[in-house]
């Protein structure tokens, strides 16, 4: 045979590691979930990162978008010639109500012109399928992808559009990609809608004559020179615009599509930054106790080897190489797992982000990352039970160890023996001897249940979200949306429409709001102080009356400007006659989703010096009358948008199942993997110190089922022991994980429930019980003659 053709120690550690194959697939394992999840996280982000950047470059995604009312074609020049303006471009962009075959809610669009020549300059389109419009044409139109993919549409298809108030009929010539639309999402939408929110491009002339916008434009869009000063160059583009009713330009960063891939991305790098080195510390435990206790079980052996003639250095080669293969066991693990899993969430992303092509490639540097650090995890594992090999004597290494000493067991135990039986004792007794072995398999069963947690923690608070976002905080049933401001008869035309039971008006304007140096873009709501659909909660949920002067700021606002109740807030309107002014903060309240800034709307009407004005309306509808409702909309002239609470929900639903629901089921088999790993180890390394004990006992008269029992009950013991920590700890992960994903878009709330934390302890209780029985066909299989034959 090949072994035989081995010198004598390779041979013997081909013979070990097939000894604790188990306990070394387990380790391995372990070492491949934290490679596996290093490789795939940070793969995927470089992937993403570099894809983005590629795509934005090819196909000019705008630096800075400066929105106006209405402003004549002939300013672009004035545009251009701003310092750090590369390229500048006009074009016309509108709020529709699309009409589709088979779709019987309203849907908000927009709509936005194409130029004369084939594609744009700056924020170029991608066509998928069909043809560019034909400028004789003017119902033509192309359809983003992912709209026509959710309806079943595609070149020759039709559908119709409120056009500034006039229905037409459109036909669709072409499906493209934009990089604008990336992530498309309707205007004050938190998740993208793909039946509920449509983007339509048209030739520019068409649409200038629907929109009453012949020689002139409302949006401009730009590309900057390297090294120019954005901020700087906004300012002037405001000044510049601001007769023409700019609402403030903004840039690439404040684009709603780029601020949700940003927002992913910087998930991922917090997800392959915190859980990969807590998956590579447990990997690092588990090599510690596994390699230590089994050096503890091998003096002899260690002793006979030094004995005869081997080296301190040859015996610390032999066990370098047993760690060796288990290491490298794991990274190849790891690098299969990593790659494989990359490139189904490059798939799951490409439904996700709409990009023209995404595909997973980690460089070689972060594989390389992945093996040093993984070298570096054995080394800190092993490295003073190596050490302690190379120290041993071999004349101290060929005496068997003392037998633990039982007489000075608790006084407690003692006390329990009336009541205890003996096997129960000796569990007891083992634990109290052994403390430290006992407590570090209890912390690495208590990691294990933590990183269970801390992996599925996330679905309970994003379900806690939407709770609290659609049933507590916005419970209307239709949000619509005006073209313009309107009066307040707007909402008695409103109340009369099918199935309206009540609504609530409301006015949203834009603003930059400044505290000293600290400056955000944001609108302000304005409400009624008794709102009852869409109102404004404290921390404990209870509904917080708007006072009747003073602004209400969400607390990652607040945070943002740095500035708390009662301070002076610096309001700046962009809208209308434009006032500055100072308003005092008069409360902050938590919210989980956006920056918010509340005012009651009597009181932002009057800063504004205006009557009574509302740009849009929360309802209560009849849902037997939904469908009346509807029709009535898609044939209203004022109305821009129309946003439905269910299908919202729905919406969100869809995305935390397609999304967060493949993360946290990819972290929830790796820390299940670890939680096996862990158990397993604790268990086999348990029976190989004690099976000659084990199988004394046996020989003394005890039966399979008690020494099962001696074994397996301490296992056990240990693992209920372990639970409550183990919750500590994911307790622990989770908050940290919460800190780190606190963005502008999301705060996550830490919300664990019950069934996560029972779900938890089941699959390590699952684990111990699987471990258990593997265990147990080893003990009935203990070799009773080798015992009989030793001379302890």
């Amino acid at each position: 045979m090949l072994i035989e053709l081995l010198k004598p120690l390779n041979r013997k550690l081909v013979r070990d590691l097939w000894a604790i194959k188990g306990q070394g697939l387990a380790i391995a394992i372990v070492i491949g979930c934290g490679v596996g999840m290093y490789l795939m996280s940070r793969g995927m982000l470089l992937s993403l990162s570099e894809t983005r950047a590629a795509y934005y470059e090819r196909y000019r995604f705008a630096d800075v978008v400066a929105p106006v009312k209405r402003a004549p074609n002939a300013l672009l020049d004035e545009i251009t010639a701003l310092p750090g303006v590369r390229r500048a471009e006009t074009r016309i962009r509108a709020g529709v109500i699309l009409d589709v075959e088979g779709s019987s809610a309203p849907i908000t669009g927009e709509i936005q012109s194409l130029p004369e020549v084939p594609t744009p300059h700056i924020n170029d389109i991608v066509l998928r399928r069909g043809r560019y419009v034909d400028p004789q044409h003017e119902e033509e139109v192309l359809a983003l992808d992912a709209f026509a993919e959710a309806h079943g549409l595609g070149p020759g298809d039709h559908l119709h559009a409120i056009l500034n108030g006039t229905r037409k009929r459109l036909t669709i010539t072409g499906i493209v990609l934009s990089p604008e639309y990336i992530y498309a999402i309707s205007p004050g939408e938190i998740v993208p809608d793909k039946k509920r929110f449509g983007v339509l491009w048209m030739n520019r002339e068409a649409l200038a004559n629907a929109f009453d916008l012949d020689g002139a434009f409302n949006e401009a869009v730009l590309l900057t020179s390297a090294g120019s000063n954005e901020d700087a160059l906004i300012d002037q583009l405001d000044t510049l615009l601001k007769r023409y009713g700019a609402t403030g330009a903004y840039g690439r960063d404040q684009q709603i599509s780029d601020q949700f891939l940003t927002n992913e991305i910087d998930q991922l790098e917090t997800i392959g930054r915190i859980l990969p080195p807590i998956f590579l510390l447990v990997a690092t435990f588990l090599l510690n106790v596994v390699v230590g206790r089994l050096i503890d079980t091998e003096r002899e052996q260690i002793g006979l080897l030094k004995a005869f003639g081997y080296t301190d250095r040859d015996v610390a080669i032999h066990y370098l190489k047993m760690i060796g293969v288990i290491v490298l066991l794991g990274i190849l693990v790891g690098i299969v797992l990593g790659t494989w899993l990359g490139r189904g969430l490059a798939n799951m992303y490409q439904d996700f982000f709409k990009f023209p092509f995404l595909l997973f490639r980690a460089p070689l540097q972060v594989y390389l990352v992945a093996v040093g650090v993984s070298l570096l995890v054995a080394v800190a594992g092993t490295f003073s039970s190596v050490r302690r090999v190379m120290q041993l004597e071999p004349a101290v290494a060929m005496v068997p160890p003392p037998p633990p000493d039982y007489s000075r067991s608790a006084r407690w135990i003692e006390r329990l023996s009336a009541w205890i039986d003996q096997p129960t004792r000796m569990i007891l007794r083992h634990i109290y001897r052994w403390p430290r072995r006992a407590a570090m398999a209890v912390l690495g069963i208590g990691m294990s249940m933590g990183l269970l947690i801390g992996a599925s923690f996330s679905m309970d608070a994003m379900m806690y979200m939407v709770d609290i976002s659609f049933n507590v905080i916005d419970r209307q049933d239709v949000t619509v949306n005006f073209f313009d401001p309107r009066n307040d008869r707007a909402i008695y035309d409103v109340m009369h429409a099918p199935g309206v039971i009540t609504a609530e008006p409301f006015r949203a304007i834009p603003v930059v709001l400044r505290n000293g140096p600290r400056m955000r873009r944001e609108s302000i709501v304005g409400i009624l102080p008794d709102a009852q659909l869409s109102r404004v909660v404290d921390t404990e949920l209870k509904p917080v009356e708007v006072p009747p002067a003073g602004i209400v700021l969400s607390d990652k606002l607040a945070e943002l400007l740095q500035i708390g109740p009662g301070e002076l807030l610096r309001v700046e309107v962009r809208t209308g006659r434009r006032p500055e002014l100072d308003v005092p903060v008069s409360g902050v309240v938590k919210t989980y989703m956006g920056t918010a800034a509340y005012m009651d709307l009597a009181h932002l009407n009057r800063l504004l010096g205006e009557d009574t004005s509302i740009n849009g309306t929360y309802l209560l509808v009849d849902p037997l009358q939904t469908d009346a409702l509807y029709r009535e909309l898609k044939n209203t002239p004022l109305v821009a948008g129309v946003s439905l609470q269910e299908q919202a929900q729905n919406a969100f639903y869809e995305t935390l199942q397609d999304s967060l629901g493949t993360f946290v089921f990819f972290n929830t088999l790796f820390a299940g993997l670890i939680a096996v790993g862990v158990v397993y180890n604790n268990a086999r390394i348990s029976l190989s110190e004690r099976g000659r004990e084990l199988a004394s006992l046996r020989v003394l008269g005890l039966t399979r089922g008690e020494i099962s029992y001696i074994l397996l009950g301490e296992l056990g013991l240990l693992t209920i022991i372990a639970l409550p920590l183990g919750a500590l700890l994911g307790y622990l992960l989770a908050a940290t994980l919460v800190m780190s994903f606190d963005t502008e878009l999301f705060r996550i709330p830490l919300v664990i429930g019950p069934s996560t934390y029972g779900y938890a302890a089941l699959v390590v209780l699952l684990a111990a019980l699987g471990s258990g029985l593997l265990v147990r066909r080893r003990i009935d299989r203990l070799d009773l003659i080798a015992v009989l034959k030793t001379r302890e």
